[in-house]
């Protein structure tokens, strides 16, 4: 999959937002920086959902300002605690999806098999970002199989903060390191080899 590095965001970001997604499913009309969206993050179904599909607990950092994401507190995706983006200590993989994108479904099994082999060293958390319906989107999290933490900015809080974009593309990945620093690889991974690679190149660790 075509990878553009930290550089090329803000000049490319606008393309591959269309280009990204290009599976026949659409981005809905779900553009609302200056009010609440009135999507549910929590509720007794997303809680079931949750539960039945063993996706992990959110586990806030203990400050914020650690890393070079934004200090913006997002709802943990089915409930659990609220997460500070700033306050997670790296080395962590974060991935920006949504469930109408269709290269975010076929990369989320990939950073599952990331997950249960190397979780431990370098953590995978998925954003949730842009979906009009939170069902629908955790229906994506059965089909893929993931368990991986997952948080959800369904208000655009991230919107045009620290190294996100006005409108970021999906799937993207940013790359927390140990020292807080961020990079950022826009598009996705098709394969764990691949992924293990950046790592390596991104974060400096060794797998």
């Amino acid at each position: 999959m075509r990878r553009a590095g930290r550089g090329l965001l803000a000049a490319l970001g606008a393309s591959l937002v269309l280009s990204s997604c290009s599976s026949g499913i659409e981005e809905p009309d779900f553009n609302f920086p200056d009010q609440q969206a009135d999507v549910e993050v929590d509720s007794p179904r997303l809680r079931e959902l949750k539960a039945e599909l063993g996706v992990e607990d959110c586990q806030p950092g203990a400050e914020p300002g650690v890393n070079d994401l934004p200090a913006v507190t997002v709802p943990c995706f089915g409930g659990g605690p609220d997460v500070d983006l700033s306050s997670l200590p790296g080395p962590f993989v974060l991935n920006l999806w949504a469930g109408w994108c269709g290269p975010c479904r076929d990369e989320m099994p990939v950073l599952e098999e990331f997950h249960q082999a190397y979780g431990e060293q370098v953590p995978v958390i998925g954003m949730n970002v842009r979906d009009p319906n939170s069902i629908s989107a955790f229906e994506v999290v059965r089909e893929t199989g993931v368990t991986y933490p997952l948080v959800t900015d369904p208000d655009d809080r991230t919107r045009a903060q620290g190294p996100f974009p006005a409108t970021p593309p999906v799937p993207s990945l940013y790359f927390v390191a140990e020292d807080g620093t961020v990079s950022v690889e826009l598009g996705g991974v098709d394969t764990v080899e691949e992924l293990v690679g950046l790592v390596d190149e991104q974060l400096g660790v060794q797998l």
